[in-house]
């Protein structure tokens, strides 16, 4: 599925070099470098002196963006464009250079990986002096971290986008692992699979069920603002394994996979190539594909061929099944009990796995501290689930099926299988190409129909197509969506074990063998929790903030985690209370974390912003506000919530509307107004209506990513087997208030304007006062 060899030396340098990739790499990734930190500025720099060393014209592009997320921040995107020789549509390289706040994250992987591979991949295309149609734009965009604000801006606001036609970005959401194509379309995805196919990737590792399952998760990347705000298409290239590095501390160079790293390259220096001389409008279609990969092969088919190659499969088993009732080879009284061990095996092993899965989380509380859901053993659990699945498949089987009617009991799997396949020919399309193994038992099961025999070495040929379609989708599954689905991938490895039964049926001890498979599955177990502990580069995350409440003048200090370690309970104590501090503030997570515990923390002399009501005035039914928060120390983050009873009309912050804005209402998600991430210490500014019976209730909290720095409370550095907690606002001084009005007045002349009242702002009334 991909390199697994990567060279100690450079190479030459008309190659993508994967050494060469991690030297920048390590430039990149030195310390964090999220918006509105020194270190993101040096890295901007640093990447507009590498695309000048390769003699290319670099521009700067700034400016707020406020998301669909709600989340306002000024990005600064780095850009160049390499002219061709006759372009009617540019193709654009694609990834982000910010690093995710809050954890320390240093970003070597997310998204480090996908600059320097487009860093080396065009070094390597210009030093070939390779002739290209097609320009070429180079974007590392900000802010990718906190909504997509970067490339929200250069699809909105840059002329640029208009000439865009295909777009390929570089991402990661682990540090290892084989990289996933993932196509984003708004139409058809035909011409985005027959070009691709055409580019010839050395290791391509797609399908089309991964998108399909893609499009239901919370993940977005850069790709998705293309798609969604510029109907730019494209493909997204990225790598999900060792999943608990992501957003973390661990996201450094070292645990960064060299072959993953060189599997990136293997994409784009081909795909470069192609796409920099292609005629770019072929990516464009109505119609859909089914595609999957195989070692160094990309297959696909069209979606109208789903259903009619599920009717033929159906068709031809039920031929099958005649003809061998014909000639006395197939009983029904076998066929019916060959259901008994297969729909066994199914649920035994579907409920052994997950309630198994849900007592090793009471067993080992500590798995909970991983949001993400994948374990530092994960792998080793996986093995051990697999291994206990074949072990209770090979127990009911020899239990209940003998060798001379392994093909009578064959019927159960097949039929179950084409049953499956008629579902997904109505519901999920894209995993149509679950049925090409499914033809490969049907002819297993012919050759025994016409010869009357079992042929073995044709049985494990014919086994070879679920090997390599079907299991890698065991691993896949809980790598990607958590080891909460280990229970499917028991159940799919049962499937799998169905069609590979003329293989399996044929051992004459399988009773010996589900022994053997449960040894080892134990043995899995027994690695897993000798590795259950945490330690120096597999760190258990926590989490602690100060919040000090203006308005009630207490502080506390609060955490996410569920398991206090000795860290946080040196400043929680042994037995804090239940979290209720921001309870009705609760802040956003990825995995929906909320607060669990507090405790009361000193009061500190912590510098409050400055509210300033710009603008306060009543025209008709209409409220207009315009409000100034100004920080008075360093901060990196605002949060404005309001009741969810005020409907806010034409709002702006820092004079941007929001992307999804369709009419004058803004649109929001429960109390969460906006989350501005500051950069240069500047101001927010919001200006809005409500109406004018509406009670003006809102809060803010203001954020300082300090914590762990600030004289004024010396916090105690961790141990080096913790990290801080992603996903979450973690480490950070925070201080929450409300923001409190100023009067209003509707000011009416006595004489002829009583018709036509002034309206005046608090400002105006103070001015007529003194006179």
């Amino acid at each position: 599925m991909m390199p697994h060899w990567t060279s100690d030396d450079e190479g030459p340098l008309s190659e993508f070099s994967t050494k060469r990739a991690l030297v920048q790499v390590k430039a990149i990734s030195k310390q964090p470098h999220y918006v509105g930190s020194q270190n993101h500025e040096v890295v901007a720099k640093y990447l507009q002196k590498e695309l000048n060393k390769l003699g290319l014209e670099t521009a700067v592009q700034e400016g707020y963006t406020l998301s669909d997320w709600g989340n306002l921040v000024k990005s600064k995107n780095i850009l160049t464009r390499i002219k061709g020789t006759n372009s009617s549509k540019a193709l654009l390289l694609l990834t982000h250079y910010d690093s995710a706040p809050h954890s320390y994250s240093k970003g070597a992987s997310d998204a480090g990986s996908g600059v320097a591979t487009i860093l080396e991949s065009v070094r390597a295309f210009l030093y070939n002096k390779t002739p290209h149609k097609n320009d070429i734009i180079i974007l590392f965009s900000d802010a990718e971290e906190l909504g997509l604000n970067g490339a929200a801006l250069f699809v909105t606001q840059h002329q640029w986008a208009k000439e865009v036609g295909l777009v390929l970005n570089f991402e990661a959401r682990g540090s290892s692992g084989p990289s996933y194509m993932l196509m984003e379309t708004n139409k058809g995805n035909a011409g985005l699979v027959k070009e691709f196919a055409a580019a010839k990737a050395t290791f391509p590792v797609s399908n089309s069920l991964m998108y399909s399952i893609y499009k239901m998760l919370p993940n977005d990347t850069d790709l998705t603002v293309f798609r969604e705000q510029g109907n730019i298409q494209g493909y997204n290239f990225a790598f999900i394994d060792d999943h608990f590095n992501y957003h973390t501390a661990q996201d450094d160079v070292n645990h960064l996979n060299k072959n993953t790293l060189e599997h990136q390259g293997t994409y784009l220096m081909p795909l470069l190539n192609y796409f920099s001389n292609a005629d770019l409008i072929n990516t464009q279609a109505t119609d859909d594909n089914v595609y999957f990969t195989i070692p160094y092969t990309f297959i696909s088919y069209p979606f109208s061929w789903v259903l009619p190659m599920v009717v033929i499969a159906l068709a031809l088993f039920v031929l099958l099944l005649f003809l061998g009732r014909a000639k006395r080879i197939l009983s029904l009284r076998e066929i019916g009990r060959g259901f008994i061990p297969f729909l066994a095996s199914l649920i035994v092993t579907g409920l052994i796995t997950f309630f198994g899965w849900k007592a090793l989380l009471k067993v080992y509380p500590q798995y909970n501290d991983l949001l993400n859901g994948f374990t530092y053993n994960g792998h080793a659990y996986i093995a051990a689930f697999v291994l206990l699945a074949l072990a209770i498949s090979l127990a009911f089987y020899s239990r209940f099926s003998a060798k001379k009617v392994t093909m009578n009991h064959y019927v159960a799997p097949l039929f179950l299988w084409i049953i499956i396949n008629g579902g997904l020919a109505f519901a999920l399309q894209g995993a149509g190409f679950l049925i090409i193994p499914v033809y490969f038992g049907l002819f297993i099961f012919s050759v025994f129909i016409v010869t009357q025999r079992s042929n073995k070495t044709l049985n494990l040929v014919c086994s070879i197509p679920a090997l390599i379609i079907i299991v890698p989708f065991i691993q896949m599954f809980p790598i990607g969506l958590g080891l909460k689905v280990l229970f499917g991938s028991a159940i799919l490895t049962v499937l799998t074990f169905g069609l590979l039964l003329p293989v399996f049926g044929a051992f004459a001890k399988k009773g010996i063998w589900s022994f053997v498979f449960f040894i080892l599955s134990i043995g899995f177990f027994a690695k897993a929790h000798s590795e259950s502990g945490y330690e120096f580069g597999k760190a258990k995350s926590n989490s602690l903030l100060y919040i000090y409440n203006a308005d009630t003048n207490q502080a506390n200090w609060i955490t996410y985690d569920t398991n206090l370690d000795s860290w946080t309970k040196s400043y929680l104590g042994e037995n804090p209370k239940e979290a209720t501090a921001m309870e009705d503030t609760p802040l956003f997570s990825k995995y929906n974390s909320g607060f669990t515990y507090q405790a009361d923390a000193p009061i500190k002399a912590l510098k409050k912003p400055t509210i300033e009501f710009l603008e306060d005035k009543i025209v008709g039914n209409q409220r207009y506000l315009k409000i100034r928060i100004s920080p008075n120390r360093n901060v990196n983050r605002y949060d404005i919530f309001a009741n969810e009873k005020m409907a806010f009309h034409n709002f702006k912050a820092n004079g941007v509307t929001s992307l999804g804005q369709k009419n004058s209402l803004y649109q929001r998600k429960g109390k969460k107004l906006l989350s501005y991430y500051v950069v240069d210490n500047a101001p927010l500014e919001m200006q809005f209506s409500i109406n004018a019976s509406a009670v003006l209730d809102m809060e803010l909290m203001e954020s300082s990513f300090d914590l762990m720095t600030n004289p004024l409370f010396g916090i105690v550095k961790r141990e080096n087997w913790m990290m801080p907690t992603p996903f979450v606002l973690n480490d950070a001084l925070v201080i929450k208030e409300k923001i409190k009005p100023s009067p209003v007045e509707v000011i009416n002349s006595l004489d002829s304007d009583i018709a036509n009242p002034v309206v005046k702002d608090s400002s105006t009334i103070v001015r007529d006062s003194l006179k």
